[in-house]
């Protein structure tokens, strides 16, 4: 994570401008009770009224020099502010992006969006608006201070003890609010979870009829922030009164004792005129304490989530000196391929297997069998356990992560659109590569057109989050024509097929054995997404049972052919004893 002094060293000029504005409007703020001052003593009680006119336009260019220079002040905290929130959006959005998908595994989205969101606001909050008041309180409370002491140091020091004393109720309340600010910040990024799956799942929370559950699981969180919110106000009205009583106690003894003063002729009724306005103007400061000490607070615990982010680094890398293939043709090899996850249980055992260039590996097993582990382990996603995955040849652990992933197209069990046009979501492989005529292609092969050209703007429709609006196998044909359009080496299909009817499905695989030049590996649980396959493995319990080709594995007997069984019903075995060939 980079220093909040290295951001702040980027901007110092801005910071000194501002900084430079803000001591001269404060200067300005403190001529005035001078101005004042020679008011009372030299034309009030002293009778010149020669001096009235001067000092009366003394003051109006105080107040315009004021509104100059608190205008310069405000804007370059603001502007800066914002500049520097902005590069710190943008770096902590590359971090989470450049993490590996164990990272995303055990974080959730909506804490994720805490953090980019809420949590990069606050540390705003104190480079900009609360960060200038805090400097000015400072600022203003050194001038203020000095002023009073040039006039009469007796009377300045009561100010001093309140302000002293202001500053350690201040410092107290700090200390109490860190810890609960760090509690709403995790409690905040809880209740963002949950109302972001439910968002998310809102037809499947509608379809089973669970509103009322899930709004009291939201109610039981958001009873918790609120909880959380109401301990924070109780720390903050426990010690703002006394900061408050301060202030209003702090004229009242000033004007008591500086009258005292004036009756005995030790001072001026001018300068204890002055006083007072100095005493009005190191009220503020004392008030902002308590404020500005809750927002420091909020932006310290802030501070302190990002860095845990920040402290999380990629455990899938680069190599330092890794293998450029001037071109990939596709061969694909996984040897000895054993997988485990952090917990240690074993998903994937020895797998080994061999798809040449062009070839078609077909793999099924039942749900949970490390299916969609093995194109995980392709893509690099997780790193193996044992034995190795070979990508023309090459250690894939030893190929630039950039050229890996760019030459395997995947079209995943899990479908996600993103909420753009049709058109966008198919180039978005290749989105500055890819021609308008080379998308229409990719959606054909994919047997989309018919019902995009259906569409009132038809490849410039724009999709809802997620492709709400469309159905599960319009959804999963645009992302096919998603894969399709890239024309990488290797295509890899995770049960691709399911939500599309047998004709459907029938003329994607017939486009795909087109494909003679792209590596196939389709996963699926149906036999007519893997019978046409080179080879197809049956996976059990993240091992293999069971290999061959569609044939083989029918006179096998075995897995497969129950799986075949099960799908084109009983009356296959009566064909088999009438001599009849099973047919893909």
């Amino acid at each position: 994570m980079k220093k909040i002094t290295t951001y702040l060293w980027e901007h110092r000029l801005a910071y000194f401008f501002a900084i430079a504005s803000m001591i001269i409007s404060v200067s300005l703020d403190m001529l005035s009770p001078q101005l004042t001052r020679h008011i009372v003593d030299d034309v009030i009680v002293g009778g010149n009224m020669d001096l009235l006119l001067p000092l009366l336009l003394g003051i109006l260019l105080v107040g315009i020099g004021r509104c100059i220079f608190q205008y310069t002040k405000e804007f370059t905290f603001d502007v800066t502010g914002s500049r520097i929130m902005a590069e710190m959006r943008t770096r902590l959005f590359d971090h989470i992006q450049s993490l590996s998908a164990d990272f995303f595994d055990e974080t959730g989205t909506g804490e994720l969006m805490s953090r980019i969101k809420d949590d990069i606001d606050r540390i705003w909050d104190c480079f900009s608006f609360v960060g200038m008041l805090i400097l000015e309180v400072i600022i203003h409370t050194f001038i203020v201070l000095f002023c009073m002491y040039s006039l009469d140091w007796r009377l300045a020091l009561l100010p001093t003890l309140c302000m002293i004393a202001s500053a350690c109720i201040a410092i107290t309340m700090e200390h109490k609010l860190g810890s609960i600010y760090e509690a709403i910040s995790e409690e905040n990024a809880t209740l963002n979870t949950v109302a972001e799956e439910n968002l998310a799942g809102v037809r499947t929370v509608k379809a089973f009829a669970r509103e009322k559950f899930e709004i009291g699981k939201f109610l039981s969180h958001n009873k918790r922030y609120y909880d959380l919110n109401m301990e924070q106000s109780k720390v903050f009205i426990k010690y703002s009164p006394y900061i408050s009583l301060i202030t209003k106690l702090l004229p009242l003894a000033m004007l008591m004792i500086g009258g005292v003063f004036v009756m005995k002729g030790e001072i001026s009724l001018g300068t204890l005129s002055a006083f007072l306005a100095y005493s009005m103007n190191i009220v503020w400061p004392m008030e902002m304490l308590g404020w500005l000490t809750n927002s420091l607070s909020s932006g310290i615990a802030s501070s302190k989530k990002l860095k845990a982010i920040y402290a999380k680094t990629a455990s899938i890398k680069d190599p330092e000196n890794p293998v450029i293939l001037p071109s990939i043709k596709g061969k694909v090899e996984f040897s000895n391929v054993s997988f485990h996850k952090a917990d240690g249980y074993e998903i994937l055992h020895d797998i080994s297997f061999c798809v040449e260039p062009g070839r078609t590996i077909g793999i099924m097993g039942a749900t949970g069998a490390g299916k969609s582990s093995i194109i995980h382990l392709l893509q690099r996603l997780y790193d193996v356990s044992e034995g190795a995955v070979y990508l023309d040849d090459i250690d894939i652990r030893k190929l630039s992560l950039k050229q890996l992933r760019s030459s395997v197209s995947p079209v995943m069990q899990d479908v996600f659109l993103f909420s753009d046009t049709i058109q966008e979501n198919v180039k978005l492989g290749k989105k500055n590569e890819l021609s308008a005529n080379a998308v229409r292609s990719a959606i054909q092969n994919a047997q989309a057109k018919s019902f995009v050209e259906k569409m009132s703007l038809q490849y410039d429709t724009v999709i809802g989050e997620r492709g709400v609006g469309l159905s599960g196998g319009q959804k999963q044909r645009i992302t096919i024509a998603r894969a399709l359009a890239k024309k990488d080496p290797v295509l890899v299909m995770d049960d691709s097929t399911s939500a599309l009817d047998m004709e459907t499905e029938q003329n994607i695989h017939e486009t795909l054995q087109s494909l003679s030049d792209t590596t196939k590996i389709i996963i699926g649980h149906r036999i007519s997404a893997v019978c046409h396959a080179d080879e197809i493995i049956i996976l059990e319990n993240g091992s293999i049972a069971e290999r061959g080709t569609h044939q083989s594995l029918l006179a096998r007997k075995g897995l497969y052919y129950k799986t075949y069984l099960a799908q084109y019903g009983q009356d296959t075995e009566l064909k088999e004893k009438e001599g009849l060939t099973h047919e893909c």
